[in-house]
């Protein structure tokens, strides 16, 4: 029976070290600098719905919850943006091209992680004039449903790229 303890113990702490291992390091590419730019168009995105939920059983029946999220990563990059001073473009405008950036957002990935995974995202600023790239940023993240990892990889992506003043 002890030995039994001590292989559950030892399963247990497993689970629990894997489960508990960090997100990667966002990573930022600077070619440019990105702040003599003011205007942003941003490429559309579709909304993403995802849900997470269970049930359960007890002597008087069997009960469940679920819960559902979205997220449209073009919306969340667009109100990081506004906060960090920049004007949104509903469209692009060609007399406007020497201080718009186009920003582009594309899922790179998926890890394993613990009992779960996270998804990485990576967001490209482009400047409108050249058609070069300014700089680019890619981070994960991991939360209870997709929308969750895309809201916080897209969040620790910008964060990386405009720390806090």
């Amino acid at each position: 029976m002890n030995a039994i303890k001590k292989w559950l113990f030892v399963i247990c702490t497993i689970l629990l070290m894997n489960g508990c291992a960090s997100l990667r390091t966002p990573v930022i590419v600077r070619n440019a600098p990105i702040e003599m730019y003011r205007y942003v168009y941003i490429s559309p995105t579709k909304e993403l719905t995802s849900s997470t939920g269970g049930t359960y059983g007890g002597q008087y029946g069997i009960y469940g919850s679920s819960t559902t999220k979205s997220v449209n990563p073009s919306d969340v990059i667009a109100g990081i943006l506004i906060k960090e001073g920049y004007i949104i473009l509903p469209e692009f405008k060609s007399e406007l091209t020497n201080e718009t950036l186009i920003v582009n957002y594309g899922e790179s990935g998926r890890r394993n992680r613990g009992l779960g995974y996270t998804i990485e995202v990576i967001i490209q600023f482009i400047s409108a004039e050249t058609h070069e790239m300014i700089c680019s940023c890619t981070a994960e993240g991991q939360g209870a449903t997709e929308a969750d990892d895309i809201r916080q990889a897209i969040s620790r992506a910008l964060s990386s790229l405009f720390p806090e003043k």
